[in-house]
């Protein structure tokens, strides 16, 4: 469908064909519409399928012409990390380049100084895009007040959840006004993402909800099973023999994305690591590094990559194995984004067998197993589901830990948050 039929504006039409758009993917083309029309829209979307303009465009055409009063705002988007503020903030700004006057968009996260952030919400601002924590800071300073707030945005909603900031998110929903629309965009829907849109959507359009988890078709999937202390060798080998530009490497801790990384710049592959210790600054210059081909390994955790979009990304690897199965999903739709093909790459050893049974199984999943020749496992012993130790690090889970996985399977979660949050509002 083109984006000149969903009831866009031309200014909007014209940002989205210099940025290459050819035709609407298909979340873009049911949410679009509806979000146009005032409907709060609850949607199914999947990791690279477009989601950003789908709740983005409508977003500034809703807003066009309107001008926030200083310390105030007209739409409010939630994401879970920084880099995800970072990339819908540069996007907005991307889509609404030739409305007249321009929307003002502010982007506010923790990990950096309160100064700029204040001035900019005190200069007035009718979009900010945000991480929880840090919004709700501003506003309980009182530099930031979200009573005349028209569209609330939550994107990767489940992200949101299974990283901790269910709290956050409850206080933010009393404090908005009754009137607004929201839009909810998640790749999965466990209890908690359930309980999360009931409180906080009236009457919403459904959208793609039959797309739920399911990686998208173009990414070849490939495990590998090899001992454990072979692994760095065995990514060597693979950079090698497959010719990668870049590769984006999954670990499953700070400690080893630093140690993993050293390896391979003494051997002589460009590497970063990516991860929660590095302050923003870090963050930024690792991702720019990689997105300009001057690395050639982004070695990264789960927290510090969620949302990452890259252009062009040939391949995904898992040097661990994600803890909880729906994080599976998430790591490899990093590839195969915008229509291009992808691969990812799991490395299984005898101790995270069972695991990624489990993986394959949550995620309606079967990958061919292979084994590469000079790295075939010795002895292959895996361990017993009921017998084994913790899938990644080996140790005590968090408490965020365990409400991770709860959440990826469906679990609802004691004493919710949103039980007892108002829902009687009225639609714009």
């Amino acid at each position: 469908m083109s984006f000149s039929s969903l009831g866009l504006i031309e200014p909007l039409q014209r940002a989205v064909a210099e940025l290459g758009y050819e035709a609407a993917t298909p979340i873009q083309s049911a949410a679009i519409p509806l979000a146009l029309q005032g409907r709060d829209v609850l949607a199914a979307a999947e990791t690279g399928s477009g989601k950003t303009a789908a709740f983005g465009l409508p977003l500034l055409q809703r807003l066009a012409g309107r001008e926030a009063l200083p310390g105030r705002m007209l739409g409010l988007a939630l994401v879970p990390t920084r880099e995800l503020a970072v990339q819908v903030g540069k996007a907005l700004q991307r889509y609404g380049r030739f409305q007249e006057p321009r929307a003002r968009v502010a982007v506010i996260y923790g990990g950096v100084g309160y100064e700029p952030q204040i001035a900019a919400a005190r200069g007035g601002v009718e979009i900010v895009v945000a991480t929880p924590g840090r919004v709700l800071d501003l506003a309980e300073r009182g530099d930031l007040a979200f009573d005349q707030l028209e569209t609330l945005i939550l994107d990767e909603a489940d992200r949101l959840l299974a990283l901790g900031f269910a709290d956050e998110l409850r206080l933010i929903l009393e404090r908005l006004p009754e009137t607004r629309q929201s839009l909810l965009f998640s790749a999965t829907f466990p209890a908690g993402v359930v309980g999360l849109a009931e409180s906080l959507l009236r009457d919403p359009a459904k959208v793609q909800m039959e797309m739920e988890s399911r990686p998208v078709a173009r990414i070849r999937q490939r495990a590998i099973e090899v001992e454990k202390d072979s692994r760095t060798a065995l990514l060597r080998e693979l950079l090698k023999r497959e010719g990668w530009e870049r590769v984006l490497v999954f670990v499953g801790s700070k400690r080893r994305a630093d140690n993993v990384s050293a390896k391979l710049e003494k051997r002589g592959i460009r590497s970063l690591a990516l991860h929660g210790d590095l302050n923003q600054t870090q963050r930024m210059q690792a991702l720019e590094s990689f997105r300009k081909g001057r690395i050639q390994i982004l070695m990264a955790t789960d927290v510090a990559a969620r949302g990452l979009d890259i252009v062009g990304l040939p391949c995904v690897v898992n040097y661990d194995l994600p803890r909880a199965p729906a994080d599976y999903v998430h790591r490899i739709g990093r590839t195969g984004r915008a229509g291009a093909e992808g691969e990812a790459i799991s490395f299984v050893t005898a101790e995270e067998d069972a695991h990624f049974r489990l993986i394959e199984k949550r995620n309606g999943l079967s990958v061919q197993r292979e084994r590469l020749e000079g790295f075939e496992p010795k002895v292959w012993e895996p361990v017993s589901a009921k017998k084994g130790k913790a899938p990644t690090k080996g140790k005590r889970k968090s408490k965020k830990d365990k409400l991770r996985e709860a959440a990826a399977r469906g679990e609802p979660e004691p004493d919710s948050p949103w039980n007892n949050l108002a829902r009687n509002r009225k639609r714009p």
